[in-house]
């Protein structure tokens, strides 16, 4: 949510505060944020508006699509750098130390 609000030119700790506030709201009120109406979300930023409903894990996973990013790309990089690490890591247990 506050990378959406940061999209539509909120600064990021205005966007945070406002998630925050949003999902606290939500969880006393015992919704999901898909329940929540347009006008519930608008109380915490006149930003919020239909597309937010398109927001979904993944869509937010896949947005992080840079270096240590959580977008699944960018994760299989990391899998693969520290399979890498770990196989160099190994040691022959042949070996005196």
């Amino acid at each position: 949510m506050a990378d959406y609000l940061v999209k539509k030119g909120v600064s990021f700790r205005a966007a945070h505060e406002a998630t925050g506030k949003l999902v606290t709201y939500a969880v006393k009120k015992g919704k999901s944020l898909k329940d929540l109406t347009l006008t519930e979300y608008r109380k915490f930023s006149p930003e919020f508006d239909k597309d937010v409903y398109e927001i979904t894990v993944e869509s937010s996973v896949t947005a992080r699509d840079n270096t240590g990013g959580t977008a699944y790309k960018q994760v299989a990089k990391q899998i693969a750098a520290a399979k890498r690490k770990l196989k160099d890591s190994v040691c022959d247990c042949d070996e005196e130390h």
